[in-house]
């Protein structure tokens, strides 16, 4: 079983920056991907960023140039830098790792932008 823990979360003035850090229970460079996702009240989980296994990012439109993904494999951990925030980033944002079809999570940690 994998655990992914979620942490750096928090409340924080729009304009201002957040780094969160998903700490994995095995090597992360075994998954073909590690990505976040996010969710806010009402709305259907949404991409953010991922990072495959060769090092190949993607990121939602809303958030390029602003957010950036990144991974530790000594530390077995994956980073989301996140730059010049919005209320409209408020959302409980979730770690994933995936395993050809085995998809991971961890249970979120909550991201709240203020205006």
């Amino acid at each position: 079983q994998v655990q992914l823990v979620e942490s750096g979360g928090g409340l924080v003035q729009a304009g201002g920056s957040l780094r969160l850090s998903c700490a994995a229970s095995r090597s992360i460079s075994s998954f073909n991907a590690m990505g976040w996702y996010r969710q806010a009240p009402g709305k259907q989980r949404e991409l953010v960023a991922t990072v495959t296994s060769g090092g190949s990012t993607n990121y939602a439109d809303s958030v390029k140039g602003r957010f950036t993904i990144s991974t530790d494999n000594a530390k077995n951990t994956v980073y989301l830098q996140m730059n010049s925030l919005n209320p409209e980033d408020t959302a409980v944002y979730h770690c994933n790792a995936r395993w050809y079809i085995h998809d991971y999570w961890g249970q979120g940690t909550q991201v709240t932008v203020s205006s």
